[in-house]
């Protein structure tokens, strides 16, 4: 309705266009649920004081700050680390609570280390733990300067061992020199009197030496060297698959991630933890009714995809038979198959070499592909033919002949080509009967137009329901899938053949318009992968070949 006007002169009135574009939501984040080493309530919400709520990290050494690194007994950081390698920049995560072995929360409880003695590697000299959980410590050990040799000694000398002279503890936190602590004795003095010594001194560590029966201090001085004190391993013996599925009223699990509605890839790779048993074999009902439980969650939301992997240690056999047990017929998920192998960062110095490595699932590793390939090539790309970053191997290789019999079952493999590297090599859903969503980019590529279209059309609730309105909305649909079209999401040689949207009487009728509905069909053509290259190739006698 136009203002009124007094006074004669110019006056400037805004009008709206009619025309509100619809942007694309984002694509590429993620969800992971797990345990970490522990929480900064500083670095992360002043609000959930035990970090349970999803949370949004942009970076690993985001990650790391408010969640800390690596721990034993959570594959969660390896996951994530993962997904930031192959490409990902944005994740939530969904931390469980657990309890370490001393019944603390984890999170809170501290960085230990028992160091060896001198003489005997296997007997414990000290006990050191960080004063502040979560610290990134090292000590080092120096003991005292070697006697010079007396008159008609060989030379050599070497470092006493009877506990004589003063040892030095040095303390480093993230790699620089923070403290040292001179003039320690193990000799003549009581364990008390050191752990007095240092304890009143060290703004960083405590120290604990442990009775042992019929070993004297001085034959418990510690060995040379520098050492990192580790967190200890987080306990899952009172976590259950709901602590995964969480609570949505409460934000924590998977439910939780109803405050972060632009999610759109959910992976738990801590199942695997929850499901080891303690004889090292996995709860395979637990681990089936965990991942059907998320399939189940991502179809209600309508707008995630579950990242799913096989359990580790199975053959293709195996892995086969898994998808069958699977028994999930559903466009919403992906399995992948197999695991991975990671370098192990919490290895020491000297360890064999199976300590060196981990095999840890590989849903994060593939979602950090699949968000590399919505930033370099767009959603509807199928992100496969992809190479896999950040790892050592497979934990098993896949030949052709075993992946002609997982694929069909919506199987995708991780195949290793030698020079060419490790790569994705099957981008299918679990979707068995409607083949119209049998490739995850389908399926993602419609994931993405509906949230677009609904968040992009919101300006339309209650407007007056008439041909006006029809046509701006159509307008704006038109626009933005045309948009699509010109980039490749859709196919067909002009905007005609790619989609269509229908909004006028035929589908608005005066019923539907008297009960306050708007009403609008869209039809899209979507890309779809080719999965087969065939080349057919025959003999041919060529242009100077004699004829009849």
């Amino acid at each position: 309705m136009a203002a009124s006007y007094g006074a004669p002169g110019v006056y400037i009135e805004e009008q709206p266009s009619g025309s509100i574009p619809i942007e694309g939501v984002g694509t590429a984040v993620a969800a992971f649920v797990g345990f970490t080493e522990r929480y900064d309530i500083e670095q992360g919400d002043p609000t959930d004081p035990d970090g349970v709520k999803p949370q949004l990290v942009t970076s690993w050494p985001q990650y790391e700050r408010i969640y800390g690194g690596f721990v034993r007994g959570a594959v969660l950081p390896h996951a994530v680390r993962g997904f930031f390698e192959n490409g990902g920049s944005k994740a939530y995560i969904c931390r469980i609570p657990t309890t370490d072995e001393e019944g603390n929360t984890a999170g809170r409880g501290k960085p230990t280390l028992t160091l060896p003695s001198a003489d005997n590697p296997g007997t414990p000299s000290l006990q050191l733990s960080a004063v502040q959980s979560g610290a990134n410590l090292e000590v080092e050990v120096v003991p005292p300067a070697a006697a010079p040799p007396a008159e008609g000694e060989g030379e050599g000398g070497g470092t006493s061992s009877n506990g004589s002279g003063e040892y030095t503890l040095r303390v480093y936190e993230e790699g620089a020199l923070r403290e040292e602590l001179s003039g320690l004795q193990f000799s003549g003095r009581s364990a008390r009197t050191v752990e007095k010594t240092v304890n009143d001194r060290s703004k960083f560590v405590r120290i604990e030496v442990q009775p042992l029966q019929g070993a004297s201090l001085a034959e418990r001085t510690p060995a040379a060297g520098r050492y990192t004190l580790q967190a200890p391993p987080v306990s899952t013996k009172s976590v259950t698959p709901a602590d995964l599925v969480g609570n949505e009223s409460d934000r924590t699990g998977y439910q939780g991630l109803a405050i972060a509605e632009n999610v759109t890839m959910v992976a738990i790779p801590d199942l695997v933890t929850v499901a080891t048993k303690d004889d090292g074999s996995i709860d395979e009902e637990m681990f089936l009714g965990a991942q059907k439980q998320l399939i189940d969650f991502c179809e209600a939301s309508h707008n995630k995809m579950a990242i799913l992997d096989t359990p580790p240690g199975l053959n293709a056999t195996r892995a086969l038979e898994w998808r069958s047990r699977l028994a999930r017929d559903s466009a919403f998920a992906a399995l992948y198959y197999p695991n991975v192998v990671v370098p192990n960062p919490l290895a020491r110095p000297g360890a064999t070499n199976g300590e060196l490595y981990l095999t840890v699932p590989t849903a994060g590793h593939v979602a950090g592909v699949w968000a590399r390939t919505d930033g370099t090539r767009g959603v509807w790309k199928a992100p496969a033919n992809e190479a896999l970053r950040g790892i050592v191997r497979l934990q098993n290789d896949v030949t052709a002949g075993e992946q002609d019999l997982l694929n069909p079952e919506g199987v995708n493999c991780i195949r290793s080509f030698g020079s060419y590297g490790t790569k994705i090599w099957g981008a299918r859903t679990l979707a068995k009967t409607d083949p119209s969503w049998r490739y995850i980019n389908v399926r993602r590529l419609f994931n993405f137009i509906e949230e677009s279209i609904q968040r992009g059309t919101q300006w339309a609730v209650f407007e007056p329901n008439d041909f006006d309105l029809w046509q701006r909305v159509k307008r704006n649909i038109t626009s933005f899938l045309r948009g699509l079209w010109q980039q490749g999401a859709l196919v067909g040689a002009t905007p005609e053949q790619a989609f269509y949207v229908v909004c006028d009487e035929s589908n608005n009728p005066a019923s539907s318009v008297d009960e306050g509905k708007l009403i609008v069909e869209i039809g899209i053509a979507p890309v779809k992968p080719a999965e087969f290259v065939i080349f057919r190739i025959s003999q041919w006698q060529g242009g100077g070949a004699a004829t009849e």
